[in-house]
């Protein structure tokens, strides 16, 4: 039986196979829904993307003639970076859009006092907000959301080859106005039911205007928080719509992200 032999070239070449594929991994996991809160554990988040490097690696093509310590390196480093953060971002965005809006509706039911931790950001946050957050978690995870996004992750490997991405104006620019109108799709989920709370203010500012001897602070905020309440069973419908359609278009805008014919929204 002959021992095997292992030279440096061959580390270095396995080294340079796992290398690329697992920068883009790592920010990708840094930056998608689910694994980018800080109630993953950093130890996972390690595991999980060697794991996944380690899977990767046969089906990608890693550029033998591109050493890692060299400029040429360290750009297509920041280029792999910068593709698995856009991937991540692009449905993480769509998640702070509903965040958003039921933080706005709590805002103006007069729930903006009622915060809890997030585990997600590690910060306080509205506790309709946190609800928001949880049914778009669930809904993400109903329309195998995460399997559309991993499957278009590991897609960009060859539509965006590594040491070869095309990072240019019209990638960039997509990532930027897919996260401008995002935010406007948010508000439109929390529209109808700041409608229905700034007439019922309305029709309290008529009350107490008719009846001055009345006490705006006593009966005005339980009767804004029932309707709140009121309105998010009614329309509650209605914005799983709105969360469904926004995550879907999200996953529709990464999918046309890493295809090679892409064009800027």
């Amino acid at each position: 039986m002959q021992p095997i032999s292992i030279d440096a070239a061959q580390i270095s070449s396995w080294v340079s196979r796992l290398w690329w594929p697992t920068l883009r991994i790592g920010a990708f996991l840094a930056a998608a829904p689910l694994t980018n809160g800080t109630i993953v554990p950093n130890r996972i988040k390690v595991v999980l993307c060697v794991a996944l490097a380690v899977l990767v690696a046969p089906l990608v093509h890693s550029p033998a003639a591109l050493p890692i310590f060299s400029g040429a390196g360290a750009w297509a480093a920041i280029q792999e970076i910068l593709v698995g953060v856009a991937i991540g971002m692009v449905v993480q965005l769509s998640f702070e859009a509903v965040t958003m809006a039921g933080q706005t509706i709590s805002m103006t039911m007069g729930l903006g006092f009622a915060t809890l931790v997030d585990p997600v950001h590690g910060a306080q946050t509205a506790v309709l907000g946190q609800l928001f957050s949880v049914l778009a978690t669930l809904t993400y995870l109903a329309i195998n959301g995460h399997l559309i996004l991993l499957g278009a992750f590991v897609d960009s490997f060859n539509t965006l080859p590594i040491g070869a991405a095309n990072i240019d104006q019209n990638f960039l620019w997509s990532v930027a106005v897919w996260g401008s109108s995002i935010f406007e799709t948010g508000l439109l989920i929390a529209l109808p039911g700041m409608i229905a709370l700034i007439i019922v203010t309305i029709a309290l500012g008529v009350i107490t205007r008719a009846a001055p001897q009345l006490n705006l602070f006593g009966i005005g905020f339980p009767i804004t928080l029932l309707a709140g309440f009121f309105v998010l069973m009614i329309g509650m419908d209605g914005v799983m719509v709105g969360v469904s359609t926004l995550l879907q278009s999200a996953l529709t805008e990464v999918v046309e992200l890493v295809s090679p014919g892409r064009t800027v929204h």
